[in-house]
């Protein structure tokens, strides 16, 4: 029979940190390499180091206590193209954090968007939520336009799947990911289709690395415009580009649901 202290889970320092306080992930790396950090007493520099609920962490003189109960806040931004979601571009790019209130500036993207689309991004002040919803198979529904016509491979591929060797069409240039399996589409719709340009709304339950440019861009079709507006049921509406809000009280709602489940 296995002890107590072999089935308490331990979480790696700097997320026990930004979890339980106001502080950023990178706020605390910061905080623990200049060593104010104490666990039991004992000053700690190491940012690998994992702690335990039952562990005495401190700041200085402030006690840092889990909290299961603590409320958390999810926000929507509607991201214009032209910004990137992270907290810092070493190139000088503009972010999404540049256009959002100061007081976001902790808080954690729920997966990316990349520079040149926009839509609906979610973000939180937990971690816990953050990556859940992440690793989630929520569907994630996009209005589309690529440069040519939805032939029927195309529409197979989307009914049925796809995996392939080299999906490095429409990646990043500096993406290390060459292969990808894609799942089938969760639905889609055609809206437009002609051999100028073809315009679609998909449903995925994925949000992998430049995922629906490296599908299309495989049948040879450039992605021109991308636009996410529902996440999880949580929609845009009528939030206009480069404004944020909370969510309704449906929404969190819907979502404490789902994270319930999550817990099972």
């Amino acid at each position: 029979m296995k002890n107590q202290e072999e089935t308490v889970e331990l979480t790696r320092l700097n997320k026990f940190i930004s979890h339980n306080s106001n502080y950023s992930r990178r706020e605390a790396d910061k905080v623990i390499e200049e060593g104010r950090v104490t666990i039991n007493g004992n000053p700690v520099t190491n940012l690998a180091t994992k702690v335990s609920p039952n562990d005495d962490v401190r700041i200085g003189k402030k006690l840092i206590k889990e909290d299961k109960n603590r409320m958390y806040t999810v926000i929507m931004y509607n991201k214009p193209k032209g910004e990137l979601v992270t907290k810092n571009d070493p190139q000088g790019r503009k972010t999404v954090f540049d256009s959002l209130d100061k007081k976001y500036k902790h808080f954690m993207p729920i997966g990316r968007l990349d520079y040149a689309s926009e839509g609906l991004i979610l973000l939180t002040d937990s971690v816990d939520v953050a990556n859940k919803l992440m690793h989630s198979k929520l569907e994630r529904i996009y209005k589309i336009k690529v440069d040519g016509e939805i032939h029927p491979k195309v529409e197979e591929a989307m009914l049925h799947g796809l995996e392939l060797e080299d999906a490095s069409n429409g990646a990043h240039e500096k993406s290390k990911i060459k292969s990808m399996n894609f799942e089938p589409f969760v639905a889609y719709k055609i809206l437009t289709n002609n051999k100028n340009f073809s315009k679609l709304k998909v449903a995925i339950a994925e949000g992998k690395n430049r995922e629906l440019r490296r599908f299309f861009g495989h049948f040879g079709l450039n992605v021109m415009d991308l636009k996410r507006f529902e996440f999880g049921g949580m929609t845009l509406n009528n939030l206009p580009t480069g404004k944020s809000r909370y969510l309704t009280k449906d929404e969190y709602k819907d979502l404490r649901s789902f994270l319930n489940t999550q817990d099972d």
